[in-house]
């Protein structure tokens, strides 16, 4: 029964901590947001500096749009392939192949209880115990010789 309780609790924490992360994430993502607008803001008046810097250079309006939209090709294709290039890391790798022995040995964990559980049951409490401390015994035993 505190089992029981003591998983209800922890159920009731984990999903309050979901809620509390969700609501900072919605947070973090509107500020990301309106940061964004003003850094494409940024850009586009970066971008008419350049054009009109071009223009005072004596260079025709419209190589000065073709160089603006040369160097911002040049610059997209560039972060395109960096991001085409950004493969998982190690740590990320061994993290995910931790989860998954975990994710196996919990099945494994319960494909054992589910099995030997109505064995126990069939065989009755004071037979069950004597060969859980028998098998008990026999491991740590074995493992010292």
């Amino acid at each position: 029964m505190r089992s029981l309780k003591l998983a209800k609790i922890a159920a009731q924490a984990e999903l309050l901590r979901l809620r509390r992360y969700g609501d900072r994430q919605i947070g973090r993502a509107v500020l990301g947001a309106v940061a964004l607008v003003f850094l494409l803001a940024c850009v586009a008046v970066l971008h008419f500096a350049g054009y009109f810097a071009l223009l005072r250079a004596g260079i025709a309006p419209v190589w000065a749009t073709l160089i603006v939209a040369g160097v911002d090709l040049l610059l997209a294709l560039a972060l395109g392939l960096a991001a085409l290039r950004n493969k998982p890391g190690r740590l990320e790798r061994e993290a995910l192949d931790v989860r998954l022995a975990a994710q196996h040995q919990l099945m494994e964990a319960a494909a054992t209880t589910a099995v030997v559980a109505p064995v126990l049951r069939s065989l009755g409490l004071r037979k069950a115990y004597g060969l859980a401390l028998a098998a008990l015994t026999a491991r740590y035993l074995t493992g010292r010789y």
